[in-house]
């Protein structure tokens, strides 16, 4: 059945009532949040919010279907045919820009994950695994012909996710801890992870 096209002012408030959720999900989790409060800072009535999601998690699943697709991104485009360390510092600087430019999502997503991803498990055992087994053959493949540094693949793709989604996900302490001297902490994020990764990678 084809879904009648949304008209100019549904398809506004439809993606204010998402901007409003990703602010209240980042901030207090999926528990700890409410229509009310989505509704609040989307300039919406619950009711009116409820004409256009029927519940809290269907908005919290529209926001990780979407999610995904950004943050699968940057692994989709590791080209099996560029030079190793360039394609590896590529995928990097991508993750790193993602948690400068969406900290709001990482956050979202790190929070889903850490209550055991009931709203995402299908995707994380579905979709993410395939695409990390297929990048983790790939590294294996630059790996035998000696081209990198054989280390597991797996766990280096975890790594790369740990050390630059934390820029986004604990970004108070970052700031906190680097305080005046550094304000924006990405530039040299970057040039530190870039060294770190390819002396563990060079051959």
């Amino acid at each position: 059945m084809i879904q009648p096209r949304r008209t100019r002012i549904q398809q506004k408030n439809s993606e204010a009532i998402l901007e409003a959720a990703l602010e209240v999900f980042s901030q207090h989790g999926f528990r700890g949040a409410t229509l009310d409060q989505i509704a609040e800072v989307a300039g919406l009535s619950k009711p009116n919010l409820l004409y256009y999601f029927p519940s809290k998690e269907a908005i919290h699943v529209t926001l990780l279907s979407g999610l995904m697709h950004t943050w699968l991104d940057p692994l989709h485009r590791m080209d099996p045919e560029g030079e190793p360390l360039r394609e590896i510092m590529a995928y990097v600087r991508r993750k790193l820009e993602l948690s400068r430019d969406f900290p709001r999502e990482s956050r979202l997503f790190a929070n889903e994950i850490l209550q055991g991803a009931p709203r995402m498990r299908e995707a994380i055992e579905g979709e993410l695994k395939a695409l990390v087994e297929e990048k983790a053959a790939v590294l294996r493949f630059w790996m035998d012909q000696g081209r990198i540094a054989r280390v597991h693949p797996v766990h280096l793709i975890f790594s790369i996710w740990a050390l630059t989604q934390h820029y986004a996900d604990f970004d108070v302490q970052v700031h906190a801890v680097l305080g005046e001297t550094e304000p924006d902490p990405y530039p040299e994020a970057g040039l530190y992870l870039e060294t770190l990764f390819a002396r563990l990678l060079a051959v």
